[in-house]
């Protein structure tokens, strides 16, 4: 009997270290719910926050794609009113006196050995640059803006087919006048002009920035220089073909009109837009960085689920 007594008496020192380890524990528990309290209103704004920055990325997004869309309309009608203007190069300088339309309109059917039926009429002409201050400087360019676009598009063709005009022992070079995004577009075509010789590759550029090249028989039309060095990239195997001509836009007046079929012939007079996937790229780019978003709202999804089950 006093045995038991001795191990009841042993009892209770034991049980009040248990309500001491009961009452840390409980503090501990407490503890850790006013933290979890704290991570799930953290993780609730994060919540509210990572809403709020998709809701401006959707936003960001279609007004980028309205901004590009306003800048591919705005450059093709930049293109559309140089339409009819043409650049020598070469002219020396002060050669056109003081009237240099009369100037062009007596001088060009001659250098062009061709007639021009109406005769030539400019709405404008005049040279673009500083004045030259040495004789021995390039002189500058003349821009002229023909009052009508078949008499413009005949001159190009003449100096096509013939070659630079002749001024005495002079080159006189013509150009087309064109935006500086279409511009710079065109130079990058121009660009790779030694690469699709070493490939054997007939191309051609077209008017405003297309280039056509044509590989075994087969013709494939690019709107983007890109695309093209990737496409040319790809021409190690000889074997390889060309892939179909692909869909692309027609000139705003063309969507104007209906037109439903994609554009398939290559003239001088042709106009169109910017690739959409040209377009689509750029926003792209834009919303690259916020693709791990849905990590961000993985990971709030979990600490909630977490949280819940320590309330439960």
């Amino acid at each position: 009997m006093d045995r038991i007594l001795q191990e009841i008496s042993a009892v209770g020192p034991k049980l009040e270290g248990m309500d001491n380890a009961m009452v840390t524990l409980t503090a501990e528990t407490r503890s850790m719910r006013l933290e979890i309290a704290g991570f799930q209103s953290q993780i609730s704004r994060l919540d509210h926050r990572v809403a709020a920055v998709e809701s401006l990325v959707a936003l960001q997004t279609d007004r980028d794609q309205e901004l590009l869309h306003l800048r591919n309309k705005l450059t093709d009608q930049e293109d559309r009113s140089r339409r009819n203007n043409i650049c020598f190069l070469g002219f020396p300088e002060g050669i056109e006196g003081t009237d240099i339309l009369s100037y062009l309109r007596d001088t060009l059917p001659k250098l062009a050995d061709t007639t021009f039926d109406p005769p030539l009429e400019f709405q404008r002409a005049h040279r673009f640059g500083l004045k030259r201050q040495n004789g021995k400087d390039r002189p500058r360019p003349i821009i002229a803006c023909f009052l009508r676009h078949g008499q413009a598009r005949q001159m190009l063709q003449t100096t096509r087919t013939q070659g630079p005009l002749r001024l005495g022992s002079l080159e006189i070079r013509l150009s087309a006048d064109f935006s500086k995004e279409t511009a710079d577009r065109r130079r990058a075509f121009l660009s790779l002009r030694p690469r699709l010789r070493h490939l054997n590759v007939k191309f051609g550029l077209f008017e405003p920035a297309r280039m056509l090249i044509t590989k075994n028989g087969e013709s494939r039309t690019f709107y983007d220089s890109e695309d093209l060095k990737t496409f040319l990239e790809g021409l190690h195997d000889p074997t390889q073909p060309i892939e179909a001509a692909a869909q692309f836009p027609q000139d705003t007046q063309s969507q104007a009109r209906g037109a439903g079929q994609p554009e398939t012939v290559l003239d001088t007079d042709g106009r169109s837009t910017i690739d959409p996937e040209a377009r689509g790229r750029d926003l792209e780019r834009l919303t690259k960085s916020f693709d791990d978003r849905g990590q961000v709202l993985q990971a709030v999804t979990m600490h909630t689920q977490l949280s819940d089950r320590d309330k439960s």
